[in-house]
This record gives C-alpha cells, structure tokens and sequence, in this order.
C-alpha cells in the first residue's frame, strides 16, 4: 500500500472530505459507491451509483468471510448485481442541496445478463446536451459490456433519460468488456479508453460509430493505468485521476483485490507527459473514483470506498500537483 492518503493531505492542505448520503428509505440501506461530479454553470452536481448489495472486504485479512476476503452478499431471492443512479446538486460547501433517482424507465428493457443497469456513470455535457456516461452490460446474454451516453432531462428536482447510445469498440466488435472510458470535460464526445498507451476515441451519436483518433506510445510500467475520473483542462494541459488494481487469490484460492491510484497528465495533443506518486483516497484496499472537475483554485473529486460509501473531496490543485515526479 501507499504511504500517500490523499484525503489526509487534502485536509491538511485546507481542504474538505464530506460524505455523501441518501436516506435509507430509499436505498433500502445497501450500497453506495462511484460518485461522478460536475459543475454545470453555477450548479455542482453529481451521481451517485445505488447497488443492491453489501460488499465485505477483510482490510487486515482477519475477519474473513466464509466465502473469502472479498464477498458480495446479495438479497437472498436476487442475486443479479443491479444499479440504480441518484442525481443531486450540491450547495456550495457540498452538502447535498436535494437528490431524485434517475428514471430510466421510458428506456429500459428486461435484461439478459445479471449485471443491471448503467455503472459508474460519469457526468458530462457536450453540445449542450447533459449526459451519463458508463457501462451497461445486460444487453447481451453474456455480459458484453459497452460504454453508453445517456441524455438527461433535468426539470423541478426531478431527472429523466430521454435516450440512449450504446457505444461500439472502435476497432474489434468482438471485445468482451469496455468500462472506464474518460470523457474530456471540454471536447465533445472524446474519450480516452486506454491510458498506457493513450488511446483517444470520438463517438458519433448521430451515425452510432464511434473511431480512434490518436495512439500514443507505450510506456514500461509495473501496473496498467485503468480509467477513472472525467478528464479535465489545465493549462499545461489535461488531467486525470486513474486507479492501478492487483487482482490475486489469497492462499486458499479466493478472489482478493488491492487498488491504487494516480494523477496523469497529458499534454494538449494528448501525449502522455508524467504521473504522479502511487496514493489511496482513504487508506482502503477497495476504493474507485469517477469523478473530477475544477472549481476556482481546487479540484473536487469524488470515490466511492469499498462500495459502501460515497465521498466529495476539495483539494488544492497546487498540492495535486506537487504529486507529480518530474
């Protein structure tokens, strides 16, 4: 694990970490996880992803469940992994200011695989159009995965989908699984889908394609860079927030899980120039974050911790980068 916890050093840097909470008698009391926030003119909002179970991890690898150190407990008559999304605005010091569940219900189809609904949506608006953009993967009978754009509609504190792309692999058909594209804040439709090496794809809502742009060259690195946050302007350039996970067995063959994270920095024909020291967001072992964007001098982030929890974070952008190695 790292030595970095970058809530401590947001807080010790005049910065914030607050929760982020919806009633239980909404959720049911399970999960909360994988925020995504974003400022629409002079309105922070953000989703937060809703699952339907309780996800146990064994930090010290003590207590460990029967099942193993890493375990889903699901309702006993549904073991689908189901998502619901929550849209709120925040007010100014991010206490959430109200919050509705997202209905997708004009659009939704029953699914064909056991993981439901649309995951670790993050926020975007692009040619004025606002969006969630995450992966759906019970579309097919064998999870295949793929990134969609979901458009909004936002009226009286009430959110709804009024359509819905599924995008495709620009470049093989055939791929089982695409997740974690991040989309640049201020180029429509542009994502990165692979951080080492930088590969940036543009998808077409209106001719349902979607095409590689750039490739950039690899990078000799220990761990690969998986997505994360949306991707957002500064002016050397771009930045990201990305996590690294060790996925293992323990030694009686259970599924075990460490992630990381990092800052990365691009420049603004999308090389990627440097990364920033290894770091967790609050000394967990399971922790995911969707959600970046700028405001004034600072970032505001969010993650989830260990699907159970969902957190805003303000931090300086100069301690971020001071992350950075040369």
């Amino acid at each position: 694990m790292s030595d970095i916890n970058l809530s401590k050093l947001a807080l010790n840097n005049g910065g914030c970490v607050k929760p982020l909470i919806i009633d239980a008698s909404l959720t049911n009391g399970t999960g909360l996880m994988n925020p995504s926030i974003f400022i629409d003119g002079d309105k922070i909002l953000v989703n937060i992803r809703h699952v339907n179970y309780t996800f146990y991890h064994s930090e010290k690898k003590i207590f460990q469940h029967q099942w193993g150190p890493l375990t889903y407990i699901h309702p006993e008559d549904d073991l689908h992994l189901r998502t619901t999304n929550y849209y709120c605005e925040l007010n100014e010091d991010l206490t959430i200011k109200w919050i509705t569940k997202v209905d997708t219900s004009s659009l939704d189809k029953e699914p064909l695989w056991e993981f439901v609904g649309l995951e670790d949506a993050r926020i975007v608006r692009w040619n004025n159009k606002l969006y969630l953009t995450g992966v759906r993967r019970d579309t097919t009978t064998n999870g295949q995965g793929r990134m969609e754009l979901s458009e909004i509609v936002v009226e009286n504190n009430t959110v709804k989908e009024i359509s819905r792309f599924r995008i495709p692999a620009p470049n093989n058909p055939n791929s089982y699984c695409e997740k974690n594209w991040m989309p640049f804040l201020d180029l429509p439709y542009h994502f990165v889908k692979w951080s080492n090496p930088t590969e940036v794809v543009v998808a077409d809502p209106e001719t349902q394609s979607c095409k590689t742009i750039f490739v950039g060259k690899q990078f000799d690195f220990h761990r690969d860079f998986r997505g994360g946050s949306q991707i957002v302007s500064v002016d050397s350039g771009y930045i990201a927030l990305v996590h690294e996970v060790c996925l293992f067995n323990n030694d009686v063959g259970r599924k075990d899980a460490v992630y990381l994270h990092r800052f990365l920095h691009w420049d603004k024909k999308f090389n990627l120039t440097k990364y920033s020291k290894e770091f967790s967001m609050m000394g967990g072992h399971v922790e995911f974050c969707v959600g970046m964007c700028k405001r004034d001098s600072n970032f505001l982030i969010t993650f989830g911790f260990q699907d159970n929890a969902a957190y805003v974070m303000e931090i300086p952008q100069k301690t971020v980068m001071d992350l950075f190695n040369d």
